[in-house]
This record gives C-alpha cells, structure tokens and sequence, in this order.
C-alpha cells in the first residue's frame, strides 16, 4: 500500500533510535513528534507534521495514525476524525531512510497489522482526509479509505508501486472499484501523476477547493457527517464497503519481502533506476 515503504525504521536502529522523545502512544500522544492530535470541541484532527523529510511515514506515524482512529472511535468525547498534513505535502509514502529517529520499539516492520487503513476504512465515526499536497502510496490509499476526501487544487496523486517492485494487491482490488479498471491500470502501471481535477473527474476524490480553503471544507465536511445517525451511518458505511471487496494480502506479503522489492526500495534510495529496467528505457534517475 506504500510506495517507498519497507524495512520502515529497521532493527539496526535499536535503542539509539529509540532515544528522546520516542515512546509508545498514550492518551493524545500517538508515539512520535511527527503528528500532532488537538481536539477541537467534539472533533480531533490528526496533522501530518514532518516537513524535514517532506512527511515520509515511519513505521512508528503509520502506527500513530492508526491509534488516533482508534481513539476517537474509543472516546465517547469524541465524534470524528481529520487526516491532513503540513505545507505543500499531505502523505508520500513511507520513508526508506532506515534511520527513523521515532522509533519507540513497537512497529519495526512495515505491516498491515500496523497501518491505519483498515481502521480509516472500518472506522465507526467518520474519517474525512483534508488533502493538502501530496498524496501517494499510503496517503492516497488514506484518501480513498477515508469517509470524505476533500483535496486542495494543488494537490497531487499517485500509485508508484510498482516502480518500487511491489505487488500492491490492495491498490489492484481498491482502485478499479473507486475509479474503474481503465484508469486503475494507468495509474498502477504508469506510476502517473494525477492532478487535483483529474482526481475530482476520475471520482478520487469527492470534493476540490482552492487550497486556502482545504480545511476549512473538509471540517465543515467532517461536521456534516457527525450530524447523521451514528447507528444509521454505520450500516450505510458497512455497505458501501463492501464494494472495495477484500485484497489479497499474501500475495502482498510476498512481494513486499522478495527480491524485486528490495532492488525497487534500494535503486530508489540511490537515485536509479532499477536493474529490471531495460537499458534504453532508463531515466538516469529515480523512477
């Protein structure tokens, strides 16, 4: 589901990495200085904040972001979530540095287990995603789980799986059901990227606004949603589910830890292209 994920923090960071500030989530603190959890009244919004790094996902952030779904739907206080991020960047994908300065020891490997989509997508109150910039790999896959997507007009789209030599079986089950199989398999073989009206046209997304007004819509989105029953809403959602049907995720599993991933996750570290690419198709840079 991530298009730069993998050995997300790694085992060889140990205790150094986990020095500072790295602890596991508790309360409002989601385990890592890169999200930030306010409450506004009955609602919490959950920001992306880790502009060094362009807000590339440790473990440890997808990790979070999954526990912040799980303590609005925990906290009767609470009615509904936000999802943004910060700057020009919503979320990009994981981060393959293998250095990650959060890691508290808990989510070491990249896995399904500990990523938030899941939750966003069987969350009982509503998720809305405020898409600020960019959204590839597991942002857009937040995007497209989420109850309402409301993106700025700057904002931008992509799936570059498979460029990473990842099999991402839940892009190839999701995708053709948000946006039909013709312009899933340009997305998931092209690793093109999508603009903000060409998502609102595909069905991406359900609303664009100027970019100043990003979050300002998706609250008063967020808003709208808490207003509705919750029992009646939770069926209506349960339903609409069932139209992404389930992924497979051995085969994921498989893909994620074989060879053709790790040659996809180290030529992107080096700036290549990847080996597997025929000699007169390379770029000379990252794919």
């Amino acid at each position: 589901m991530d298009g730069n994920a993998g050995n997300v923090g790694g085992a060889a960071t140990g205790a150094a990495g986990r020095a500072g500030a790295a602890r596991p989530p508790e309360g409002d603190w989601l385990g890592t200085p890169y999200l930030r959890f306010e409450r506004r009244g009955s609602l919490a919004v959950c920001a992306v904040d880790r502009p060094k790094a362009r807000n590339a996902m440790t473990a440890s952030m997808y990790f979070g972001v999954r526990y912040a779904v799980d303590l609005v739907n925990r906290d009767p206080d609470l009615a509904g979530l936000l999802i943004t991020g910060t700057g020009d960047v919503f979320i990009p994908g994981g981060d393959l540095g293998h250095n990650a300065p959060d890691d508290w020891g808990g989510p070491m490997l990249f896995g399904m287990d500990n990523t938030p989509f899941d939750a966003v997508r069987h969350s009982r109150k509503p998720v809305v995603s405020a898409v600020n910039g960019i959204a590839q790999g597991g942002g857009l896959l937040i995007a497209i789980m989420s109850d309402l997507a409301v993106a700025s007009d700057r904002a931008t789209f992509r799936a570059p799986e498979v460029y990473r030599g990842i099999a991402d079986t839940g892009y190839a089950q999701y995708l053709p059901a948000q946006i039909g199989p013709a312009r899933a398999k340009d997305m998931l073989y092209t690793g093109r990227v999508v603009t903000a009206a060409e998502a609102l046209d595909w069905g991406l997304v359900a609303r664009v606004v100027p970019h100043d007004e990003v979050m300002d819509a998706a609250l008063e989105g967020l808003r709208a949603c808490c207003r509705g029953g919750p029992e009646a809403r939770a069926d209506v959602k349960r339903v609409i589910g069932t139209h992404y049907g389930t992924y497979d995720r051995m085969t994921m599993d498989k893909s994620v830890f074989g060879s053709e991933a790790r040659e996809g996750w180290l030529a992107f570290s080096e700036r290549r292209d990847p080996a597997w690419v025929p000699a007169d198709l390379r770029t000379g840079g990252r794919l």
